[in-house]
């Protein structure tokens, strides 16, 4: 059966349905951001204009890690409900034995959870920048544009969502429990975000050719991960519900 974006789009819809009737994605989606934007901006309005350039870099990144955080941990919950929470409710089966491929299915199930939170991020990203130019100090708000901080929170947003998305799929896929998948699901979008962090605090030296590779290498992960993931899809152990 050849690939259908159409049965794409299909699921895609009917994710974001699902997503307005749950009352966990709504809190994710929403109580998630705020508490992160939140603790940027504590930290924002917290620096002064006498803080070294060391520590005001630290402070920065802090708060750029801050905002990094929503595509990183929102799409991780998201996703880890998106396999075995459906086949706790007994709505999972329905949609695999439809004429629907697992790549089809696992695509469908990406993007819905990929395009809330590109806009989430990047929204909560321009307040961000907005309210630094408005109520910040003039040193700060220079600090904030003058490095490669803006450039990397634009870059490595979607790239990040990409990343979690296909672990948080893979661990649903394969667990039995939602809590726990959620929880692994997490732990398990972790390292890119480790390794972007220690750049924004210069602890290793941010470089061009680094972000570069580093940006080209989740790139091809997240192009990519729909066929790791795929590969390990079990579609008859999902419908038969058996978790050996």
């Amino acid at each position: 059966m050849n690939f259908s974006w159409s049965r794409v789009g299909a699921i895609v819809r009917k994710e974001l349905r699902d997503y307005r009737r749950n009352r966990f994605v709504i809190f994710t989606m929403s109580a998630l951001p705020l508490l992160f934007i939140v603790m940027t901006m504590i930290q924002l309005f917290a620096l002064k204009a006498t803080i070294s350039s060391a520590r005001l870099n630290d402070r920065i990144g802090l708060s750029m890690l801050y905002m990094l955080l929503i595509p990183t941990m929102v799409p991780s919950a998201l996703t880890a409900y998106s396999v075995v929470g459906e086949r706790e409710q007994g709505t999972l089966e329905p949609i695999l034995i439809t004429p629907i491929t697992r790549e089809e299915f696992l695509v469908g199930k990406a993007l819905a959870a990929f395009a809330p939170t590109i806009v989430i991020a990047y929204v909560l990203f321009g307040v961000f920048l907005g309210a630094a130019e408005l109520f910040a100090h003039p040193v700060v708000i220079s600090a904030i544009f003058e490095r490669s901080h803006v450039l990397i929170q634009l870059l490595f947003t979607p790239l990040l969502a990409g990343w979690a998305i296909w672990m948080g799929i893979a661990i649903s896929a394969r667990s039995t429990d939602v809590r726990a998948a959620q929880q692994l699901a997490i732990v398990a979008s972790l390292p890119p975000l480790v390794v972007v962090a220690l750049m924004s605090f210069n602890i290793i030296p941010a470089s061009a050719p680094l972000a570069i590779g580093l940006a080209v290498g989740l790139l091809v992960l997240d192009v990519y991960g729909w066929r790791a993931v795929a590969a390990v899809f079990d579609r008859e152990r999902l419908i038969s519900g058996s978790h050996e």
